[in-house]
């Protein structure tokens, strides 16, 4: 069968799940995303037990998915961010879009590798796309 956008899971190993969606290849550390999940859980002064029962799960599957033991679909981590009012990219990435550190590692490397005549053309472009 043949699909627009085919996600392959290529490998599973101590709780890091490694999926390709075209050509793009991403790995989910289980327990990362668990402790990220416990932690944005515990900002919100939230017991397991509160937040199992507004999720309709049992506590003993959400500790297990704190622990990182348990995977989740993305339909439950969806409903989990919204309650946490956390970002999914938070949670995954450990980034969140409205953070002031946002990409600024992946722009210091780019960066870094560029030409240096490339420079001003890069800040010029920036400044458009900013509007100074």
């Amino acid at each position: 069968m043949h699909f627009c956008k085919t996600i392959l899971i290529n490998a599973i190993f101590m709780g890091i799940v490694i999926i390709r969606i075209g050509d793009i290849k991403m790995a989910l550390d289980y327990n990362i995303i668990g402790e990220r999940l416990k932690k944005a859980r515990q900002n919100k002064h939230m017991t397991q037990e509160k937040f199992a029962e507004k999720l309709d799960m049992s506590v003993a599957y959400l500790s297990r998915i704190e622990c990182g033991s348990s995977e989740l679909s993305l339909k439950r981590l969806d409903q989990m961010c919204e309650i946490l009012d956390v970002s999914k990219g938070f949670i995954l990435e450990g980034v969140s879009t409205n953070s002031k550190n946002y990409l600024n590692k992946e722009f210091s490397e780019l960066l870094a590798n560029c030409p240096q005549d490339k420079y001003k053309l890069i800040y010029n472009i920036a400044k458009v796309i900013v509007g100074e």
